[in-house]
């Protein structure tokens, strides 16, 4: 059968480029990724990093995302980077770390169609941390390499994702605190040079009625505005840190959020806490979001569910991502090979199923436990 490609070379018909660049940048990544071998300047287009800008541009629009996940097995002990369709079905196997451990404390956070991801063994210093960022549409995984400069003193260690939108720089934070007194040493590496360099320490100035030392940096990060966001505790206020890429300072506020079991999320573009205590009991989640930085205005929204959470999909951790108007659990369920999420529709106000059919790497899906599952936009952006 005469496909159009063929068609074309018989005819010697030719598109201008602006008409090709335009109908290749609607297109999924991984039809693009095969049309690179169509011709030189089919390739020189879609390696131009002009194409790259505007096809993250048009699949962020069009909301073509696609789901990363880090799934744990039990009976391996192994680790495994996944990804799949938006709606479910097939995952398809990017890496696999070994020695992996069920205690282990892993973060996803992702940016532009990239995926940082970090896995850290509990009470580690940051050279026992494995750092990846990872383009799931392309399959391309940068494995970080680690400052030959940081001084030899233990401290909290966060590794951060940040994108600079005033130089179009995606970044990666190590932050180290060390308290009495409070100072917070920072590395910067960027994804453009493929280096790292540190800034002079930070001392952190306490919020008011926080004395030293009382203050506990929380997993979990958020890049809002060129600005990292992240969470402290003390015993009687939750702190959101903040560290702003363009003037690279660093600076801490409270919140009227009572400290509790709580995670931070991007919220439609907002930075957004949400607490999951009680969640289970109450049938409730509450949820703060940052709707003004300058004036500090938090509005708070409860999400009160439908049913019982314990009978719609057992017992429930917490929530692993907001995207849009949804919510994924973070609890799975398995079935033969089948493994299954829950997500709650903010809108239609009911949940529903995501089934992930597993691949030949799980040898005993029951083992299998999904650690991590975040959306991220189909993008081409380079490692």
């Amino acid at each position: 059968m005469e496909t159009l490609e063929d068609r074309s070379r018989k005819e010697n018909i030719s598109l201008p480029s602006e008409i090709i660049e335009e109908i290749l940048s609607r297109l999924p990544v991984k039809s693009i990724l095969r049309f690179k071998s169509v011709s030189k300047p089919w390739l020189s287009c879609i390696s131009d990093p002009s194409f790259t800008k505007l096809h993250l541009t048009r699949a962020s629009a069009a909301h073509r995302t696609a789901l990363f996940i880090s799934a744990y097995d039990d009976s391996t002990r192994k680790l495994h980077l996944l990804s799949a369709a938006h709606d479910g079905g097939p995952v398809t196997h990017l890496m696999t770390l070994d020695n992996a451990c069920s205690t282990d404390f892993t973060e996803a956070e992702h940016l532009n169609g990239l995926v940082l991801f970090t896995c850290m063994k509990p009470f580690s210093d940051y050279d026992h941390a494995q750092v990846f960022v990872i383009n799931p549409s392309t399959h391309n995984i940068f494995k970080l390499s680690y400052p030959d400069f940081v001084i030899n003193v233990k401290g909290v260690v966060r590794y951060s994702f940040a994108f600079n939108e005033c130089t179009n720089e995606h970044k990666i934070l190590m932050m180290r605190i060390f308290f009495e007194p409070t100072i917070t040493e920072i590395m910067i590496f960027s994804l453009s040079n493929y280096s790292w360099r540190k800034i002079s320490p930070i001392a952190l100035e306490h919020p008011v009625g926080c004395l030293p030392g009382h203050l506990t940096l929380t997993r979990g990060s958020v890049c809002v505005n060129s600005v990292i966001n992240s969470t402290m505790l003390s015993s009687s206020s939750l702190n959101i840190l903040r560290f702003d890429l363009r003037t690279e300072k660093l600076s801490l506020f409270s919140t009227p959020i009572v400290p509790r079991n709580q995670c931070i999320l991007k919220i439609n573009g907002r930075v957004g806490v949400v607490c999951r205590d009680h969640v289970v009991e109450s049938n409730k989640m509450h949820i703060w979001i940052l709707y003004d930085f300058e004036t500090r205005v938090w509005v708070q929204e409860f999400i009160t569910f439908p049913e019982s959470l314990i009978k719609l999909t057992g017992p429930i951790l917490f929530p692993l991502e907001v995207n849009m108007d949804e919510i994924i659990f973070s609890t799975s369920k398995v079935s033969g090979n089948v493994m299954t999420a829950p997500i709650y529709n903010l809108k239609r106000r009911c949940f529903k199923s995501l089934e992930f059919t597993l691949g030949h790497q799980f040898s005993c899906p029951k083992t299998v436990k999904f650690n991590q599952i975040k959306y991220y936009v189909e993008s081409m952006v380079p490692l």
